[in-house]
């Protein structure tokens, strides 16, 4: 990974002369009270590594006669020098070839050199970032796609289940109501069969009250008539004879009621309103179950998808353990990113700086005062441990402070002069330093 071992900053801003060689690896805090050219350093180095587009809108310090100067040393041997009138860019590699921005930007990244561009992105433009490096992040979008359609289709289907559950809850039931609607003209011709036969057990006791009365008749003709006894008793005999007859089928004989019937016809409406409502909730029941079967069916069609995304990310190459992305949001152990520490954002954000351009291995920060003791050291054993280089600012003068500036020197430094003055002759590539005071090495944070 490609550091910054040395940086000369001159006339830029609020900075007069300022020297420094952060450490190699860890966290290297600018430190000072407001206004004194803290700030000014990190412009700098942005302004030399990342291209003129990072040029301060006023570079040259304001009541300086002297253009602003900057060189920067890089680990690879690069040399990268802003001088001049134009204050143009000069990128020198170790082989003593020229290079420019082009070359500057194969291993810069650029968040490296302006990180609140990602600290201030939204929660899913972060989670953005981290999918497009780790290269599933078509994948995931095409998994979430398909995951909100069937979530969108279960969720329609367990509202038709909620609304048939209540409706069959509303719904009267009655137990004793037949299960299917009755029919009027059924229980009409029932009623006229019965009547039929109502008639003829008529007809048959009609037929027994005329026998009897002929039979009775007849015995006073036999008192009347003895001359004829022979046929009278012939025909009494045989009136005798269809007399037990008629008496044992009128034994048998009983009537059906109907009564049952009229009333069925007179409340068929009432009845058969019972059968279609208790229909309709035998209905509404099944219905609910049909739908409750589909939703279950879906919730395990949006696990399998759950999964299958846990899958995606689990097994890419993640810049830092415990980093992930849920519903389009990035999470680091499980937290949101408003609910991670200072630190751990600051982990997040350089561990995703450094996937994105392997070879740049520093980044710069700004007003690192925000931190407190605890996370600012818990962070800057994190970068030691990963080998990564942090030049950082803060509002203090604190023993956390690698170097303080003053009035935009280093403490200790203060009149050094970096560059030649005006109308001074350079023999070599321009500039010709005076023999420089004994440069500054940050010690290790």
């Amino acid at each position: 990974m490609i550091k910054i071992n040395k940086l000369e900053v001159e006339n830029i801003k609020r900075v007069k002369a300022v020297k420094i060689e952060p450490t190699n690896s860890g966290l290297t805090v600018v430190g000072g009270r407001n206004g004194q050219g803290k700030t000014s350093v990190l412009d700098a180095l942005a302004w030399g590594l990342g291209g003129n587009k990072y040029r301060p809108s006023q570079a040259e310090r304001e009541g300086s006669a002297v253009p602003p100067y900057l060189h920067i040393t890089l680990s690879n041997g690069l040399i990268v020098e802003r001088k001049g009138k134009n204050s143009d860019l000069k990128v020198i590699d170790p082989n003593g070839q020229k290079g420019g921005q082009q070359l500057l930007d194969s291993f810069v990244e650029e968040l490296a050199i302006n990180l609140p561009k990602f600290l201030n992105a939204s929660s899913k433009e972060k989670a953005n970032i981290l999918l497009q490096i780790i290269g599933v992040g078509q994948q995931l979008h095409e998994l979430e796609v398909k995951e909100q359609e069937i979530y969108s289709r279960r969720h329609a289907i367990g509202q038709i289940a909620d609304q048939k559950a209540k409706f069959a809850k509303e719904q009267p039931y009655f137990p004793d109501a037949p299960k299917e609607p009755i029919s009027a003209s059924e229980m009409i011709q029932q009623q006229q069969t019965i009547l039929a036969r109502n008639g003829e057990n008529q007809r048959k006791r009609q037929r027994l009250t005329q026998i009897q009365a002929e039979y009775a008749s007849q015995g006073q003709e036999i008192e009347r008539m003895r001359s004829l006894l022979a046929q009278a008793e012939a025909k009494y005999a045989q009136l005798g004879t269809d007399l037990q007859i008629a008496q044992k089928d009128a034994i048998d004989l009983h009537d059906e009621s109907t009564a049952e019937l009229e009333a069925n016809i007179r409340q068929i409406d009432e009845i058969n309103r019972k059968v279609r409502a208790n229909l309709d909730k035998d209905k509404a029941e099944t219905d609910a179950s049909d739908y409750r079967q589909q939703y279950d069916t879906l919730t395990t069609e949006i696990n399998a998808v759950r999964q299958q995304k846990t899958d995606l990310l689990t097994n890419a190459d993640l810049p830092l353990p415990g980093l992930s992305v849920e519903n389009g949001e990035l999470l680091y152990n499980s937290q949101r990113w408003d609910n991670m520490s200072g630190a751990d954002q600051l982990k997040v954000a350089a561990a995703i700086v450094r996937k994105l351009k392997p070879d740049c291995g520093f980044i710069l920060l700004d007003k690192l005062e925000q931190m407190d003791m605890d996370s600012l050291n818990e962070f800057g054993a994190w970068l030691e441990q990963e080998g990564l280089q942090a030049i950082a600012t803060r509002v203090s003068t604190g023993e956390e402070c690698s170097i303080i500036i003053e009035d935009g020197y280093v403490a200790g430094q203060e009149g050094i002069q970096l560059q030649d003055p005006p109308g001074e002759i350079d023999p070599g590539e321009g500039w010709n330093a005076p023999e420089p005071a004994p440069s500054w090495k940050a010690g290790e944070f």
